[in-house]
């Protein structure tokens, strides 16, 4: 059974960008979700690659995750009707300890940007880079089925300024 086992940060600054091997611009779309964590989400990069992915909680940061390749057109067509989406440009970074990636969100949730490492083990030891400004492992705001249905820009600015607070100490 897929295991998937991740921490997550806000960012604050530009220091990820020496890290960065790859890139791609992603868009998600949520076909269905509850409040018990599950979801169902359709995800294209708009050129030549989808995947449709189920996800459920497992136990403590982990969820059961099966993603499959589906052909482009068919991710088209599930996005169409996906009201609950997000937009982001997906960044790989070379950093030790696990699997990173960085999200830079556009649209609704600009400015988020979201650091990710995928772990072996819950225990597993990672170095956690001074730009991650805070972390938002288990906040269920901040997961991207959350944010596609309530973006961060609609949040009351009460909930916003603690997290934006956050991040602008964090770049001077």
């Amino acid at each position: 059974m897929a295991l998937e086992i991740e921490r997550r940060f806000l960012v604050a600054g530009e220091g990820w960008r020496p890290h960065v091997r790859w890139s791609r611009n992603l868009q998600q779309g949520y076909l269905a979700g509850s409040a018990d964590g599950l979801t169902l989400r359709v995800r294209s990069d708009g050129i030549d690659a989808a995947w449709l992915t189920l996800k459920y909680p497992a136990s403590g940061i982990a969820r059961h995750e099966f993603e499959y390749a589906i052909p482009p057109p068919d991710a088209d067509v599930l996005l169409e009707r996906s009201a609950a989406q997000v937009l982001k440009r997906r960044y790989g970074l070379d950093l030790p300890g696990g699997d990173w990636v960085l999200d830079v969100f556009s649209g609704d949730n600009a400015p988020l940007v979201i650091a990710e490492v995928e772990l072996e083990s819950e225990q597993a030891a990672v170095e956690i880079p001074p730009w991650c400004s805070r972390e938002i492992t288990g906040i269920g705001g901040f997961s991207n089925a959350s944010l596609a249905q309530r973006p961060f820009q609609l949040w009351p600015q009460a909930e916003q300024r603690p997290w934006l607070l956050n991040l602008t100490t964090q770049q001077t």
